[in-house]
């Protein structure tokens, strides 16, 4: 997992628990990204400069809001 501190220009994606199921270690291999747990949800922090974590997201069928 990638340390948050080194996404201090990052952009923040909150999604529920069941989001990522099968889909965070291609998420955390493939994209410079920080993903918690975080009080019944998922904090995933991206960097400003690959905003494709999201794209990828979106297209896997994660509602994105």
């Amino acid at each position: 997992m990638t340390d948050a501190a080194r996404l201090r220009d990052s952009t923040e994606i909150r999604l529920l628990s069941p989001a990522l199921v099968g889909l965070r270690a291609e998420l955390e291999e493939r994209f410079v990204v920080a993903v918690r747990a975080d009080g019944g949800g998922i904090q995933c922090r991206q960097s400003n400069r690959e905003k494709h974590a999201s794209e990828f997201l979106a297209r896997s069928g994660v509602a994105l809001g």
